[in-house]
Formats: structure tokens, sequence, C-alpha cells
């Protein structure tokens, strides 16, 4: 499934890994390729992220599936920082990591320097919002560049039609939006001195606002008609395109990439499996494509803010008034062994018998799956699965191999 090359016409699905335990859930779920960062250099410095040994190890488990492995170093760094750099980038060649994502120019000219077959590809943040500046990365080594989130699928075409064949387009396809768009913002530096651009967001675009006059302390005043409603000024809706796949492959992008390496393991899953299984439904039937609506609903049982299409078609209708998410399935056991019509589970939340839960297949529909029974380690009867961690067992008629994540429903209405 992830050995196919990546073209404008047929593009990778790229899923995150904010550490190993989801990096294992991109894998078995269909991603083409993951990106992840070290304990230094990435963007995303409220994660767990991967240690020299780990980093070895996901490369290894990555390219015994043919996944590519691309490591983010795309901080705006310090001279210190800068410092240690050559010696990240030796060894991520050393290991063999696919491609560097970068921002800061000096660590794209060390990388050249420290790990010259390497493929550099340009970061976001560096705001690529024409073929112009897309030439004159591909000028300088660039493999790839992820084009700003503030473009509309119209000017992807152009820039697609005005680069070189060989430059990559990558894309941002689903997941959390920056009301920054492109991710250069200052307003957590300012408000907590926690740097955003070196991976310590504090995420002030999601807090609640309202103005207060300085003469009037203590008095606040929302920034909308609703009494007492405030405003969440900042706040932008999640980013889901899976309708419209057909629409930027037809724009020639060549990665589509999944936001989300601070999310669960079974959101990498969930959401990659939609993406993949989408993507392989258009390659099939590309005349007419419409997305099934199981499909469409699969991208709706993760956590996530009311969904937009950010740019792509225009302005958005960016800006969410809630700082909460919609949660109407979660996690409720990853399956470790199948023997004899009964599945062996670590359990994730409280699941009772009587509850129906389902079973994630990579690369096929759901599994309805009814608790009509439920025992503990030692196969004694239970009533529900209750404790963190706990191993129970439950009846399946279908093997399942270990890994395959198991939800159930809520009861909220999204």
């Amino acid at each position: 499934m992830n050995q196919t090359a990546v073209s404008p016409s047929r593009p990778e699905v790229l899923a995150p890994a904010g550490d190993l335990g989801r990096l294992k859930a991109a894998l078995q779920y269909g991603a083409d390729a993951v990106y992840l960062a070290g304990k230094e250099f990435g963007m995303r410095g409220g994660v767990p992220n991967f240690d020299p040994e780990q980093l070895a190890q996901g490369v290894e488990l990555a390219h015994e599936k043919g996944v590519k492995v691309y490591v983010t170093a795309n901080t705006l760094q310090r001279n210190d920082e800068i410092e240690r750099y050559p010696e990240f980038a030796s060894y991520l060649k050393q290991i063999g990591v696919d491609a560097v994502i970068i921002n800061d120019m000096g660590a794209l000219m060390l990388t050249k320097q420290y790990a010259p077959d390497m493929e550099l590809h340009v970061s976001t943040q560096s705001g690529i919002t024409n073929y112009q500046t897309a030439r004159a990365f591909y000028e300088l080594g660039a493999k790839r560049v992820v084009l700003a989130r503030e473009l509309s699928l119209e000017e992807i075409a152009e820039i697609r039609a005005k680069t070189p064949a060989d430059l990559e387009l990558e894309v941002f396809v689903h997941g959390a939006m920056c009301m920054s768009v492109s991710g250069r913002c200052l307003i957590s530096n300012y408000l907590t001195d926690r740097d955003a651009n070196r991976g310590q967001c504090a995420q002030p675009c999601r807090w609640r606002y309202h103005l207060v006059e300085e003469k009037r302390p203590g008095e606040y005043f929302p920034i909308v008609e609703e009494p007492g409603a405030g405003t969440y000024i900042l706040n932008a809706k999640d980013l889901c395109m899976i309708e419209h796949l057909d629409q930027l492959v037809q724009a020639g992008v060549s990665s589509l990439k999944i936001e989300g390496r601070a999310k669960s393991a079974y959101y990498v899953a969930v959401v990659t499996n939609a993406y993949r299984m989408a993507l392989e439904d258009y390659l099939a039937h590309p005349k007419d494509w419409v997305l099934p609506d199981w499909l469409g609903e699969e991208v709706r049982k993760v956590s996530h803010r009311r969904y937009s299409t950010g740019f792509y078609f225009g302005k958005p209708d960016q800006y969410y008034d809630k700082v909460g998410y919609i949660r109407t399935y979660e996690s409720a056991a990853v399956a470790l062994d199948w023997r004899d019509g009964w599945l062996k589970v670590a359990q994730r939340n409280k699941f009772s018998v009587g509850e129906t839960l389902e079973a994630v297949i990579p690369g096929e529909h759901f599994l309805p799956l009814p608790v009509t029974a439920l025992e503990d380690e030692d196969r004694n009867a239970i009533p529900n699965a209750c404790h963190a961690e706990m191993i129970a067992w439950l009846p399946c008629e279908t093997p399942l191999e270990p890994g395959i994540v198991i939800r159930r429903a809520t009861g909220q209405k999204g």
C-alpha cells in the first residue's frame, strides 16, 4: 500500500507522529510518509517527540513498511541552537531519515553541507505564496515546498504550472488551523514569553476575549452583540478537505498533510485511514467522484472543532465561537491478540457489556463489535472494563491484528 511513487497524479498521505505510539498508528493505517521531530528544532514542543534512539527506531519501523520519514527542524534557531544543528543533521543522515523540513536559511545551508543527500522540504513557516518563491527554494536545493495555508486551489494550480515538474508541492488537508495561517505568530511570545516560532506556543488564539476600557477596570464588554458571550476572535475552525480530494489532486499537489502531532494515536489512526481510503476511492473512480458518506463521518468520529475548508475556495468562514471540541466518539481499547472467537484488548476508556463498539479496520469499513460478554485478564466474567490500561477479553468472530483501534460512542451530540 505504501510503496507507490509520489506524483501530482498520485499524492502521498502524510501523517503526524508525536511519539512512537502515534507513529505505529500511522504505519498501520496507511500513511505513505510520516513527519515527526527530535527533542530540538521542531515546532511542537508540547509533545513527547523522539530522542535519538527513538528516532532511529522510528525510521527503521517506517522503512520496513516502505514508509518515508520526514523530520521537522523548522524553528527559528538562535546562535546556540544553530551551533548544535550540524550534529543533528549528521545524525539524521546516519539513521537514514528521508527528508528534513526546514524554515531557517542557515539550517538549509547546513543541511546541504552535513547531510548532502537528504531531501530538503521547506516548511509552511516560510510563507510560500507564489511560484517565484517556490522556484527560488528549488534553485537552493529544495525537493519540496510546503505551501502557505492562505492559498486557494486556483493559486496552487498556477504554482504547479509555473514551477519545475520535479518540485513537489505539499499542502495541509486536515487538522487545527493557526489564526496566523502560515504559523508565523508573535502573540504567545508577547503574552506568555513562550515563542510559537520555537515550538512553545501557548495558543492564546484559543482564549476567550472581552473588550476593557482603561478607565473602567474590571468591566468586560463582549465584542459581539450577544450579551455575556464574549468572543473567540482569533479562534480558527479545524481544516477538513476530505470531500475535495479530487480537486486537490487536479490542482497538482504531491502530498496531503494531516496536522496533529499533539493529537492521540486514535486520532492519527482514524484520520489517516479515512484519507487513505478516500484517496484510493477517488483514484479508482476519478470521473464524477463523490466521497462515500460513511468516510465523511469517519473524520467526525475524532475530537475536532467545527470544520472548514480553509482558504481553498476563497476567504473562509474560519473563526470558531467556542473553545471546546466536538467529541462524539472516543478510543475504548486497542487490540492485543485474537484467540478462538475472543479478542484480547488493552482498555483506553471505560466500556461495558451491552454497548456496541466499533473496530477501525485499515483500508476497510469499520467493524461493529457488540459487547455481549466481557472477561478480565484471568477470564473471569466482568460487567465492564473500568480500570485504565486493564486487559480484557470480548467476543469477536473476526480475527483482528494487534494495534487495531476500537472506539465507543460518547453520547455527545456534535
